[in-house]
């Protein structure tokens, strides 16, 4: 164990973390989340039993969001549903990540298969044992050092 470090953030997560670069994505997945399908050989972590809120409070202690983009933080609307309607998981989810976000950035609702698309493309996937369907999201990793920028 370490000082400091959430105990949810086991050796391989904190490596795969670590060798991420910026912008790279890491998939919060739901326990209902297809991630062995999207994987393809990238890093599946599981950690059942844990909320996503757990997991995410977890992740953004120690990892950046991205500050060049609009959107460093995507989430899967609920199907049936159009944006500004959010679950209650999602409202708990979004208020951890909130303080991480700087002046003009937000979350971004993604259509499922959108979500699946984007998904696709992700350096890692983190799987939750979160039960709440649609309770999937998607962080990209910033960088240290902002204020050093020219």
């Amino acid at each position: 164990m370490l000082k400091g470090i959430n105990p949810l953030l086991t050796p391989e997560l904190l490596k795969i973390l670590m060798e991420m670069g910026h912008d790279d994505a890491l998939v919060l997945g739901d326990a209902n989340f297809t991630a062995m399908r999207f994987a393809a050989g990238k890093p599946v972590i599981r950690l059942p039993g844990t909320s996503m809120a757990q997991v995410t409070q977890a992740i953004t202690s120690v990892l950046p969001l991205a500050a060049d983009v609009a959107h460093p933080v995507a989430f899967m609307q609920a199907s049936g549903t159009e944006p500004p309607a959010l679950s209650a998981l999602q409202r708990e989810v979004l208020a951890l990540v909130e303080p991480e976000l700087r002046s003009g950035q937000s979350a971004e609702p993604l259509e499922r298969f959108a979500f699946y698309e984007r998904a696709r493309a992700a350096y890692a996937y983190v799987m939750t044992g979160e039960l709440q369907p649609f309770g999937n999201f998607i962080l990209r990793k910033g960088a240290i050092g902002e204020n050093l920028r020219p």
